[in-house]
């Protein structure tokens, strides 16, 4: 009797375990992808370096650039990796016009670039996929409305869309308001000129989604059509969008430098990475080259790692180019 028992339970198969979520991503095509590409990972490190400097600036930077408490009108022009004559302070990238630290002014600029960015991407994506889901799925007179207001923004570079949009709002402003909420302009500016790229890639992926089966099934048991759109539709149109955001990221920091840059964006006392190199460009000829060229690098810098970025995550994204 025992020899039957033993005979059954060595039949009985093994199960595997389960392999962990953190084991399945490691395995994945995209990890795979990006550890064949030297070029993709020094993008990623830079990126993520930049990233947690400018998140945590209050704490690696040695001077709020912001306070003029902190500023040292007597260190004005201190040349870089040198100390001052007058306080013994280190400027480590050198000092402009005001006593303020480069260093220091280029880890909160990115900040504020880096918010905008983020907040500009965040705003046209979700306004660009709302519309994109509705033109695609009510298509009609909603499709041809929304589509011919892309395609007239469409023949306007988005920088001068940007531009017009932030005029028009600083417009309807007291002029005593425009340094307070000039951070918020931009971030509505910068998403209302970047919104139809979104809901271009949204519209054409949801008419080829409401065709599909899982589509005609959950209407004929009678879901409701928000419930379709949200929940059956939306997971599924997600993929381009995410790879356009991440490309959007770049291009919303080099609009908000641009637009900084024109002097319609960040104000002289709240400076943006765009802020710094308009500033150091009064001193490019002058001997204060390190105003100018910091801000510069940090900028090129933080565009290309983001914009590679992007790339890599479209092309491993997209199953015909694998």
């Amino acid at each position: 009797m025992s020899q039957d028992v033993q005979t059954r339970d060595s039949a009985v198969p093994v199960v595997p375990p389960k392999p962990s979520k953190l084991r399945t991503f490691l395995d994945s095509d995209i990890v795979y992808s990006w550890k064949r590409q030297p070029v993709v990972i020094l993008a990623t490190l830079v990126t993520l370096t930049m990233f947690a400097a400018a998140l945590f600036a209050p704490w690696i930077a040695p001077q709020n650039p912001f306070d003029p408490r902190q500023l040292e009108l007597i260190d004005a022009f201190t040349p870089p990796m040198t100390t001052s004559d007058f306080t013994g302070n280190y400027y480590l990238l050198g000092s402009d016009s005001q006593g303020r630290d480069v260093f220091s002014a280029i880890l909160y600029g990115s900040r504020i670039s880096l918010l905008v960015g983020f907040a500009a991407v965040i705003f046209a994506l979700v306004m660009g996929t709302a519309l994109g889901l509705l033109a695609g799925f009510r298509g009609g007179w909603r499709d041809a409305l929304i589509m011919r207001i892309a395609d007239v923004q469409l023949t306007f570079p988005s920088i001068l869309m940007a531009l017009l949009i932030f005029g028009v709002i600083r417009g309807f402003l007291p002029r005593s308001m425009h340094a307070e909420v000039a951070i918020i302009v931009l971030i509505i500016a910068i998403g209302l000129s970047d919104w139809v790229q979104y809901a271009r890639a949204v519209r054409g992926a949801t008419m080829v989604e409401k065709s599909k089966e899982y589509v005609q099934a959950a209407r004929v048991i009678g879901l409701p059509a928000r419930k379709i759109l949200f929940q059956h539709i939306l997971p599924n149109v997600m993929r381009p969008v995410l790879v356009i955001g991440t490309i959007g990221l770049a291009l919303a920091i080099i609009a908000e430098a641009t637009l900084s840059f024109l002097g319609v964006g960040m104000p002289a006392t709240q400076p943006s990475l765009g802020t710094l190199i308009r500033v150091g460009q009064d001193y490019m000829f002058s001997g204060e080259w390190w105003i100018l060229l910091f801000p510069g690098m940090a900028l090129l810098m933080l565009a290309l790692s983001v914009n590679l970025l992007g790339d890599w995550l479209r092309d491993v994204l997209n199953p015909k180019l694998r």
